[in-house]
């Protein structure tokens, strides 16, 4: 069996063992890491399989394209799904701590693999109805695990995270329908063919704009952003930390798809739109974050403004801007998913998330400190960090004075600079408050308080993510390397559309 259909199968069959041992909690945590475990080892065979270049096609029923449906594993689809894995294991293996018997016993890891599932057929899938399709199981799934408990603040959060996402489903839908309505076809690689050939130009910029607002929704940009800092807070750690790391690059990763392969007939115009979109995103983003003094609402506004640096590098549309922004993927979900995990921590030893409340943790757990401090400052874009080198080639490819955007990308470029260091500032607030100073009265962190099992299993899976974040920083080259590949492949989308329509 090849890897692009295992990467959906391992999930799905997972979820389903789950739900068939639902009397046993045991046995269903033991499912949900091992399953993690399974789905990182095909990830990595996936990208094995793609990292010369070679695109994976898998036809269900031998139908040719675009009549039957079709998963293709390019590399960077290969990527995102390799990085899921990772978060996808580190998160279950945290939440043996994490997620009470009760969650468990409810179905939690059998709803985080079907959810897995959902966020692999995303990046794998060939067509844009089952993109849909796709979507919607994560959804549901995803749905199910941030109201699961029935928290009130949880079921507030998670009205308005399923009601922001129906209706981006309903755009969805609504320019599939007009795609297949003028093409005949959903497939991508033969939209890709047919859509300029069939679609007035006014009409096809008009799906574009439906699909920007679906995708752009799902991604929280500017100004369809105000659902995530209102939900990503609310549910436990665990689901936040996989939400925050995954959930929004699945949009992102859907506006790199649909812009580099289907909607490039009037770059000025998408493009440009795209370019003011993910400048306002990065802008309302950090100074949502600024003036946060809750742990989880300030780094869910951060998750915002890093969006806005992976847009731009779509919009830029440039070979080092295109890598800049798989790069930035990569490196993003790592960080926030840990810095997310890092939240929890401070929670469970002290109590509380409000910094205002928090204090001492260097003095009396020095090594989770550390932990934290590595994600905290890739994200601000410290050197030689992974984040400093994702921001250097968005802004450099801003600066490169060889977009069709000119001067306004090196506008943009200012700005992404002026966001890390506002970024920087809003981590140093986090380590300062929670880190640096005295504990007040009530909440000094006390780590004991916290069974010696349960530190190992919370703070292993942070240390996991630390020192991938320190791989990458160290040896950008290397990881670098795959964007740029990735890249190529997206700016040139004959192969892909020839892997997909051979006969």
């Amino acid at each position: 069996m090849d890897p692009v259909t295992l990467s959906l199968l391992v999930p799905l069959v997972t979820a389903v063992l789950c739900v068939l041992g639902w009397r046993s909690s045991g046995l269903q945590r033991f499912l949900g890491v091992a399953g993690m475990a399974v789905l990182l080892g095909v990830a990595l065979w996936l990208i094995a399989a793609t990292a010369g270049g070679e695109i994976l096609v898998v036809r269900f029923g031998n139908w040719p394209a675009p009549f039957g449906i079709v998963l293709v594993g390019d590399l960077t689809a290969a990527i995102m799904v390799l990085v899921s894995a990772i978060i996808g294991l580190a998160v279950a293996v945290y939440s043996l701590a994490d997620i009470d018997a009760g969650r468990t016993r409810y179905g939690y890891y059998a709803f985080l693999h079907f959810m897995m599932l959902g966020v692999c057929g995303a990046f794998l899938t060939g067509d844009m109805f089952n993109m849909f399709v796709w979507f919607e199981v994560m959804l549901i799934s995803s749905f199910v695990l941030m109201s699961l408990g029935g928290e009130r603040p949880q079921m507030e959060g998670a009205v308005k995270y399923v009601v922001l996402n129906l209706i981006s489903s309903s755009f969805f839908l609504a320019a599939c329908g007009i795609l297949y309505g003028q093409t005949g076809t959903l497939n991508m690689a033969d939209l890709a063919v047919r859509a300029r050939e069939y679609m007035q130009p006014e009409l096809l910029t008009l799906t574009a704009m439906l699909f920007l607002v679906a995708f752009g929704l799902k991604a929280a940009v500017f100004p369809l952003f105000f659902w995530l800092p209102a939900s990503y807070h609310t549910p436990p750690v665990a689901v936040s930390a996989v939400f925050a790391g995954l959930l929004t690059k699945v949009g992102v990763y859907a506006l790199v798809r649909v812009f580099t392969l289907i909607f490039t007939a009037d770059l000025v115009l998408t493009h440009g739109l795209l370019l003011a979109i993910a400048g306002l995103t990065m802008v309302t983003g950090v100074l949502g974050a600024v003036v946060q003094f809750d742990f989880r609402r300030l780094l869910s506004f951060h998750i915002v403004s890093q969006i806005g640096y992976m847009v731009l590098g779509l919009a830029l549309f440039t070979p080092l801007a295109l890598a800049g922004t798989v790069f930035y993927l990569f490196h993003h979900i790592v960080v926030k998913a840990n810095l997310f995990l890092a939240s929890g921590v401070a929670h469970r030893y002290s109590g509380t998330f409000d910094l205002k409340k928090l204090g001492g943790f260097y003095a009396a757990t020095p090594f989770f400190a550390l932990l934290f401090f590595i994600p905290a400052m890739s994200l601000g874009g410290i050197p030689p960090l992974s984040g400093f080198f994702a921001k250097f080639a968005i802004v450099k490819a801003g600066l490169a004075g060889d977009t069709m955007f000119g001067g306004w990308a090196v506008v943009l470029a200012v700005v992404a600079l002026a966001v890390g260091l506002l970024t920087l500032f809003s981590m140093t607030k986090i380590w300062a408050e929670a880190f640096w100073k005295r504990a007040p009265g009530g909440h000094a962190p006390h780590p004991d308080r916290v069974p010696w099992g349960d530190r190992v299993l919370l703070l292993g899976p942070i240390a996991a993510l630390a020192l991938l974040t320190l791989a990458i920083g160290f040896f950008p080259g290397f990881f670098f390397a795959f964007a740029e590949r990735a890249a190529a492949q997206l700016l040139e989308p004959q192969g892909y559309i020839n892997a997909v329509l051979a006969p």
